[in-house]
């Protein structure tokens, strides 16, 4: 009895290893398949692409971090950028720098950038305007007038308005420089 349980137990440890074997190796495939996908992943834009529309520009009228009341009116015959954000949002912090620089850009052509900060105040605000060293205006939207007027709440949010006032671009999300460069320098060069 004890000659037939030696060999079986044998063959048992042995498939045991060759089991492990094999798990061990699926596991370092899996590694270095999900090293590849994030290596090549880094490298792809996963910003929006903006939607085409044309409706007319909402008649918002705010106030910006000093307390003076603006409007979208006073932009006709410019090319505006509104960006909907607020300071606790990640993926508007991270878009941020490449507005700036696609503003500063682009602002001698007749384009200007408005950052409509949803439902903070400006003491909020401003440490953030700040930080970001923003050369645009900024706007301050308690009660997300912005939001409701776009027909939005995601944030960022972001509706570029031609000359005559038309909204012709709406990103639903962060915006790359490369997606800014592919559609808006035509907007501002009709």
């Amino acid at each position: 009895m004890s000659n037939t349980a030696q060999p079986s137990l044998g063959k048992f440890l042995a498939l045991l290893m060759i089991g492990c074997g094999f798990i061990a190796i699926g596991i370092m495939f899996l590694m270095l398949s999900d090293e590849t996908a994030n290596a090549s992943a880094s490298t792809v834009d996963f910003s929006t692409v903006p939607s085409e529309v044309n409706y007319p520009a909402p008649d918002l009228s705010l106030t910006d971090l000093d307390g003076k009341p603006v409007s979208l009116v006073d932009y006709r015959g410019q090319v505006v950028l509104v960006n909907l954000w607020a300071t606790w949002c990640p993926p508007c912090r991270e878009e941020m720098p490449t507005l700036v620089e696609f503003y500063k850009k682009y602002r001698s052509l007749g384009f200007v950038l408005i950052a409509i900060d949803q439902g903070e105040t400006a003491e909020l605000v401003k440490p953030f305007v700040t930080e970001f060293a923003l050369p645009f205006p900024v706007w301050l939207d308690m009660e997300s007038l912005a939001g409701r007027e776009f027909n939005t709440m995601n944030l960022p949010s972001s509706y570029v308005i031609d000359r005559d006032g038309q909204v012709r671009l709406m990103w639903i999300g962060g915006i790359s420089r490369k997606n800014l460069e592919a559609y808006v320098p035509k907007i501002i060069t009709e």
